[in-house]
């Protein structure tokens, strides 16, 4: 019998051989009795400054004829594995999937392992040579508005750090997981607490997954940019491409990540794909050095070569102006670097990402705070399109006061409490380079009050988070979709049959892990609708 034994604790100085003998005491056996120890998570615990430790999860086989008397809290059987689902009818029209980000490459993989194959679009590159366009727009400044850190296969997480962490509890995201590490990722992914491959590491997983995609029959296709929907009697009927060709289906699965701004534009001037407004969130990228958050997170631990570097979470629901509103961390990069991401030229936003062995100066986060529709239209902006126009509106802003070629507008962490442009804010790791600036004049008051005030709250949380070696870079605007497709139950869009909006670009995901997971839902129900 095989037992999940959760909460196994190691401080720094003790070896994993100590874990079979804690497991074997948890479940009241001796050590001899274990027939296997195997870690199934590691988790690193930092809680206590100074004294870090690894809390494990294992899972444990106990010999023929062993069996603990009773079975504490933590303990569990382990599950069965999931039951494998068999091939379902092939359709007359293959799929077309619009995007190559995690949503629609697992899509497609979801869709060929019930033996139904398809057609992917991709309006960048391919994942290696879109290396190349994302290097020069680093060096300098140069921006390829068809492939760039954003579009291209792989999406917007194929250069921007590769965190596969997630929120979301769905029993699919294990299989993301193993996906990844079945293509190429390093093994530690499947144990770690917070997995994360790295920019260096993921295209290499991404172009494996296509591989094994083409290998099963589908067609991948880049440069290639869908401009419309075709439609029929209220049903899909296809895609028109840039290029003036058009490709039948009546079922088309719409991935294209959420900076597709065209797209989204063409169904609310058209009005037969129903678009709305969605919350989202914006503020800026803080940068400081890695040794810095690593002494305040680890305290006297700090230079202990077990630990990783120090990542931190941070998240406060503050009342501004009679509204509540959150202000937290996104996207964390220890060792990592701030990197562009504009789509269009003359606007500018930034995101981070970090290598596989993250050891890179400087540690990295987005520091944003949630905006409403109630925003949108205290500035002007209305319609399902309001979330879209705020967000350019201030990335216009951000590449003006940057003063061109995707310099980002930056400024110490006191001297933009303070409301005073005096100290350079530095060093940095973000390419093309900084412009010193007061950041005071991006955003509307209450969302800078709102800011402000919890990066003091932050400080109480992390002494020396307001230091003049931290600085904030503008900005990180992209955090999500600024709208949503509306879909019913059936993952179909509610005003248009046969179109599956999925991933973050329709609204319906938040990173990597979120949107493959979404991609592969779509794909079972398409397999459901085929049985």
């Amino acid at each position: 019998m095989a037992y999940r034994v959760n909460n196994i604790g190691l401080w720094l100085d003790e070896p994993e051989e100590l874990l079979g003998q804690r497991a074997a005491e948890k479940l009241g056996v001796t050590r001899s009795d274990l027939a296997s120890v195997r870690v199934v998570r590691s988790v690193l615990d930092a809680r206590k400054k100074g004294s870090p430790r690894y809390i494990y999860t294992l899972e444990v086989e106990l010999a023929r004829g062993k069996k603990p008397a009773k079975l504490p809290p933590d303990v569990g059987e382990t599950p069965p594995p999931p039951e494998a689902l068999g091939p379902v009818k092939a359709p007359e029209q293959w799929p077309i999937i619009i995007g190559t980000g995690p949503a629609g490459l697992f899509a497609a993989l979801g869709l060929l392992e019930r033996g139904v194959r398809s057609i992917l679009l991709e309006r960048g590159r391919e994942v290696v040579s879109r290396r190349k366009d994302v290097a020069k727009l680093m060096r300098d400044g140069t921006l390829d508005p068809e492939s760039n850190m954003n579009f291209g296969e792989g999406g917007a997480g194929a250069y921007t750090d590769g965190k596969l962490s997630t929120r979301i509890n769905h029993p699919m995201v294990r299989k993301v997981i193993e996906a990844f590490a079945r293509y190429g990722a390093p093994d530690h992914i499947l144990i770690e607490g917070k997995p994360h491959i790295g920019s260096d590491l993921l295209p290499g997983a991404v172009a494996k997954l296509r591989e094994e995609l083409i290998a099963g029959g589908c067609e991948v296709h880049f440069s290639t940019r869908v401009d419309d929907l075709l439609y029929k009697d209220g049903h899909i009927a296809g895609v028109k491409l840039s290029d003036g060709r058009t490709l039948e289906s009546n079922r088309v699965i719409l991935a294209p990540g959420n900076s597709a701004r065209e797209l989204y534009e063409r169904f609310a001037a058209d009005g037969r794909v129903i678009v709305e407004a969605k919350p989202f969130a914006l503020g800026f990228r803080a940068e400081h050095p890695q040794t810095l958050i690593n002494s305040i997170q680890y305290g006297n631990a700090a230079k202990n070569p077990r630990l990783p570097p120090a990542d931190y979470k941070l998240a406060e629901n503050l009342e501004v102006d009679g509204e509540v509103r959150g202000v937290f961390s996104f996207c964390m990069c220890p060792g990592g670097i701030v990197v562009p991401t504009p789509t269009q030229d003359g606007l500018q936003c930034t995101n981070g990402m970090s290598n596989s062995r993250r050891n890179a100066r400087y540690a990295n986060s987005g520091i944003v705070v949630s905006v409403s529709v109630a925003d949108f239209e205290r500035e002007g902006f209305r319609g399902p399109l309001a979330g879209l126009e705020f967000q350019r509106h201030w990335e216009s802003k951000a590449y003006e006061l940057g003063g061109g070629r995707f310099y980002a507008p930056a400024q110490t962490i006191p001297d933009y409490l303070a409301g005073r442009v005096k100290k350079d804010p530095g060093g940095t790791s973000y390419r093309p380079g900084l412009a010193h600036t007061d950041l005071n004049q991006l955003f509307p008051e209450r969302l800078t009050e709102a800011l402000k005030q919890a990066l003091r709250t932050f400080e109480r949380k992390m002494r020396g988070f307001i230091s003049e070696e931290g600085k904030l870079i503008g900005i990180e605007s992209r955090t999500s979709s600024p709208v949503r497709i509306t879909r019913g139950e059936d993952l179909q869009s509610v005003s248009m049959k046969g179109l599956y909006p999925a991933g973050e670009g329709c609204g319906y995901a938040g990173g990597i892990v979120s949107s493959a997971v979404d991609g592969l839902r779509v794909a079972e129900q398409i397999a459901t609708e085929l049985s």
